[in-house]
């Protein structure tokens, strides 16, 4: 299953319309809750891939704000600092963020290998406490995720 998130920038639990024709606001919880970033540029469509948006929601809030920031960059044509190229993947079209939150660090890996949109292909709270590398399981899961969404991509410009 693969589900489609379309010119929205989903935050924790806060979805903003759009203020200005064309343009999309994104809060910024670090700077209050009023601050307000807006871009004109429409983002891509943001797909979650399996069960990687129900994972991400069951994150801490401070998490999902983390990553909403992440993943609306993305979309956006652009890279959050934190985001690393995943170990295991060719090139930089897989990219891995790392949050840490009371003891506990949370990961979500999204790839931007496609010109038109931004997959989401896992998000997953890291329980290993030996050394930061992500585990095989994790990373053979994301490959499977790949694939499928290598194939839906395919699949959508074939139709366009």
């Amino acid at each position: 299953m693969i589900l489609t998130v379309v010119a929205r920038h989903w935050v924790g639990q806060s979805q903003l319309a759009p203020i200005l024709p064309g343009a999309f606001p994104r809060p910024l919880p670090q700077y209050g809750q009023n601050a307000i970033i807006v871009t004109a540029q429409k983002p891509k469509p943001l797909y979650w891939v399996a069960s990687s948006l129900e994972d991400l929601r069951s994150f801490p809030e401070r998490v999902k704000d983390g990553f909403g920031h992440a993943l609306y960059l993305a979309q956006t044509g652009r890279k959050d600092p934190q985001a690393k190229p995943l170990k295991g993947f060719r090139g930089a079209g897989v990219l891995e963020v790392v949050e840490d939150y009371a003891g506990d660090t949370y990961r979500a890996v999204y790839t931007v290998r496609f010109v038109g949109a931004v997959y989401v292909l896992h998000a997953f709270q890291k329980k290993s406490k030996h050394g930061i590398e992500t585990p095989k399981k994790e990373l053979d899961l994301v490959r499977e995720r790949l694939r499928r969404a290598e194939r839906h991509y395919a699949n959508a410009q074939e139709k366009n």
